[in-house]
């Protein structure tokens, strides 16, 4: 069966649509080009050696939990934008708004040739254009989308929302018949692919692009499988490589998947209040939270409103899909797009605004069509004006906060203050700002917030460990001691904990106890040179000479270069009589550390006491 061709409509006013999309979205999203790597930023780009080159990057690494692993397309576009980035993220940044615009300009002319069907309310063709472009602007300009746009690594959500889009749109344009029907259903193919290769969630898309088949092109399901089967067969078939892709990822390092040790019936739970959370923010974007961080609903009277919300949503979506097939797509839309992070647990975030991508679309069209139909579009399209003029607000007050938000991202501290404070029960948030005071010199400031993370979640070893540390610097000993044993209490296997709580004992005067910590983190850690270091020169200080030396050279064995193990062993030797070779111990470490004045003294000393014997 050949579907219907939609009425033809004059290309210059296609071109101003699109023109204005691009620059609301550059409007949008201006001040979004300098931004910082940010949390999974780092592991996914940062510390990504596959991205050094093109080639390498279609494998990209794995076991590490990383946004790209399993996403060989994503990491290869990161790889690409990495050139252009020069060292900093403007590039990152720049190719991230593109591929924005791109979806947006796809989900006009999907939107757009969709309303135009002849089959379609005759209301709605009419002004199919302008509906598609408020639809589309909305969309690209919504502040919701900012962690899809603004956050680097996300692009994996964006890039596979840009394949999706034009898989439907280049079905739609296929669907037509006539000349170049068959490119167009080629080129479905070849972008649901592309996005399998970008994100898991594309999984979605033949199911989609079947129903769409089914409600806006052939009528029915048979009509459409009789219709475009290979094509839908060559659609479903990219299931294969999501699959495979999932497979060799292995879960991206457990940390999604029923692997993950989240119970499922929370997780269940939590997303009950999360597609309510997700439909509050589509119609009022505030507040916006970057990390929601991972605690759970363990109980059905705590969600029992959103749980009813959810139960409406997907029992009027099947009933929609039998008596009224458009709204039931748009419903169907919405819930399959946040099926696979709802129904698949994941330890680290129970809600993620970039999971809206997609799904916004649907419910953004159901809001233009709602103001368009309300505003008297059952009497005529006469009342699209006033429609147009709402809408247009509406867009501008979106693109005003999207524009605010992106503020947020400026700076990874003003990222994790605003989330610690939107957020206050995300342990990880208080922790990472905490992390970021520390590192940026205020050990003090960063105190509370580690005490915060831990309120929250009292078994946090890395928030015990980092405390310790922030006390110490501060000279606060006797506390930082307790945190640090707090830590190993935790974690026993925590060979930093052990050296640094080593050397607070060690400013404690109580060297033995000290001793017993380096040793400890030696032991779990047997190439931990520092932590060898220190206990040498504890053993020295405490007299134990031969097991003084034993650490000084199993350390030179590891590096070296060390010009304090090369001094430790040159008193060593000095305190043992060996002076010619603590001359030569001592040397070898100024030369390796020309300022280093004990050396200096001690081979002066050296060389005394052996001038009489020459």
């Amino acid at each position: 069966m050949q579907a219907p061709s939609p009425a033809r409509v004059p290309r210059s006013r296609l071109w101003l649509a699109g023109l204005l999309i691009v620059l609301a979205g550059l409007a949008a999203y201006h001040n979004s080009f300098t931004g910082p790597l940010v949390f999974d930023d780092q592991l996914s780009i940062a510390e990504n050696q596959t991205l050094r080159s093109l080639l390498t990057a279609w494998a990209p690494p794995r076991g590490q939990g990383a946004t790209v692993e399993g996403r060989p397309l994503l990491n290869f576009s990161l790889a690409l934008s990495q050139g252009l980035a020069g060292g900093g993220t403007t590039g990152h940044h720049a190719l991230n708004l593109a591929i924005h615009l791109g979806a947006g300009l796809a989900l006009f002319g999907l939107s757009r040739r969709t309303l135009a069907l002849p089959g379609t309310d005759a209301r709605l063709r009419a002004v199919s254009l302008p509906l598609a472009l408020c639809l589309a602007l909305l969309w690209v300009v919504h502040p919701l989308q900012t962690e899809s746009v603004t956050y680097i690594v996300q692009r994996a959500e964006s890039q596979m929302g840009l394949f999706f889009l034009l898989t439907l749109y280049c079905l739609v344009r296929g669907g037509g018949g006539g000349k170049g029907s068959g490119a167009w259903l080629t080129a479905a193919t070849v972008c649901c692919w592309l996005g399998a290769a970008t994100k898991e969630v594309m999984a979605a898309a033949p199911v989609l692009a079947l129903l769409h088949d089914r409600t806006f092109l052939a009528g029915s399901f048979r009509g459409a499988w009789r219709a475009r089967r290979i094509t839908h067969a060559a659609l479903f078939s990219s299931w294969l490589l999501v699959a495979v892709l999932v497979w060799s990822s292995g879960n991206r390092g457990g940390t999604v998947g029923f692997g993950s040790h989240v119970p499922w019936w929370d997780y269940a739970l939590t997303q009950c209040d999360a597609i309510a959370h997700y439909v509050k923010l589509a119609l009022w974007p505030h507040p916006l939270v970057f990390d929601y961080g991972p605690e759970l609903r363990t109980s059905l009277t705590g969600v029992l409103p959103p749980a009813v919300l959810t139960a409406l949503l997907v029992g009027g979506t099947l009933y929609a899909l039998v008596r009224r097939p458009a709204w039931g797509f748009l419903g169907f839309w919405f819930l399959a797009l946040l099926a696979p992070t709802s129904l698949i647990p994941g330890n680290r975030q129970a809600l993620a605004e970039h999971r809206m991508y997609l799904s916004l679309a649907p419910l953004l069209a159901a809001l233009v069509i709602g103001v368009f139909l309300l505003l008297g579009g059952r009497r005529a399209p006469s009342a699209w004006p006033r429609a147009a003029l709402l809408l247009a607000t509406l867009a501008a007050g979106l693109g005003c906060i999207t524009v605010r938000r992106n503020e947020d991202y400026r700076t990874e501290l003003a990222l994790y203050r605003d989330t610690a404070a939107k957020r206050p029960c995300n342990a990880f948030a208080h922790y990472n700002l905490a992390k970021l005071l520390a590192e940026g010199g205020a050990p003090a400031a960063a105190i509370p917030e580690y005490e915060a993370a831990l309120r929250v979640r009292p078994g946090f070893p890395a928030a015990l460990f980092n405390l310790g540390n922030a006390l110490a610097e501060l000279g606060r000993l006797s506390p930082a001691e307790e945190a640090f044993r707090d830590a190993l209490r935790l974690t026993p296997e925590y060979p930093q904990a052990h050296y640094n709580l080593g050397n607070v004992l060690l400013r404690l005067g109580r060297k033995s106890e000290a001793a017993d910590q380096f040793a400890a983190a030696a032991r779990q850690a047997p190439d931990f040179f520092a932590a060898r270091e220190n206990l040498g020169s504890v053993w020295l200080e405490l007299g134990r000479l031969d097991d003084a030396r034993a650490e000084f050279e199993a350390v030179l064995r590891l590096r070296p270069e060390s010009a304090a193990a090369h001094f430790g062993l040159g008193n060593v030797s000095f305190l043992e009589g060996r002076l010619p070779e603590a001359v030569r111990a001592y040397e070898r470490a100024l030369q390796l550390s020309p300022d280093l004045p004990p050396a200096r003294g001690q081979l002066a000393r050296a060389r005394a006491l052996l001038a009489p014997s020459r």
